[in-house]
């Protein structure tokens, strides 16, 4: 296979998705939505995954797949009339720099301090992607979200 669905492409979408799962469970996420969630974290890897195999700063693919993780726990928490919370927590999990954190405190135990500052303003500017992402999707009117889900209809029990 060539292009956008290779093997390694489709494992990591995989591998986010399943691991995005495993963080619904460890955030009591009703069993119905967890599909929903692994949904979340597998279309923001899948974007993150393309745009940084095109070439793109690994800060704006961060931006550009929390946007995508934003819109669907959005549209899903409109589908489901539930918190957005409930997928946004998990399906943000799989872009979160947690080793540029974790390098970059271990550069500081080890007295290394420039690479402590080099990993460290990264795994800020990833963050701070996030946070823009984050506050970029929030700003989409309701109303949107609610006519994308067909009116906010729920396959809930009432």
């Amino acid at each position: 296979m060539s292009g956008l669905f290779t093997v390694p492409f489709l494992t990591g979408v995989l591998c986010a998705a399943v691991g995005t799962i495993a963080f619904s469970v460890l955030f009591f996420v009703p069993k119905r939505d967890y599909g929903f969630c692994g949904l979340c974290g597998g279309a923001g890897w899948a974007v993150y995954s393309f745009m940084t195999g095109k070439g793109t700063s690994v800060t704006e693919a961060t931006f550009f797949a929390t946007l995508a993780v934003i819109f669907l726990s959005r549209l899903f928490a409109v589908m489901e009339r539930c918190p957005v919370t409930l997928f946004l927590i998990p399906g943000i999990f799989p872009l979160v720099p947690g080793a540029g954190v974790y390098w970059t405190s271990y550069y500081i135990v080890t007295d290394n301090l420039p690479l402590a500052l080099q990993t460290g303003f990264a795994a800020l500017k990833v963050a701070v992607a996030i946070v823009l992402g984050i506050i970029f999707v929030f700003e989409l009117p309701q109303g949107l979200f609610t006519f994308l889900a067909g009116g906010g209809r729920s396959r809930r029990a009432a």
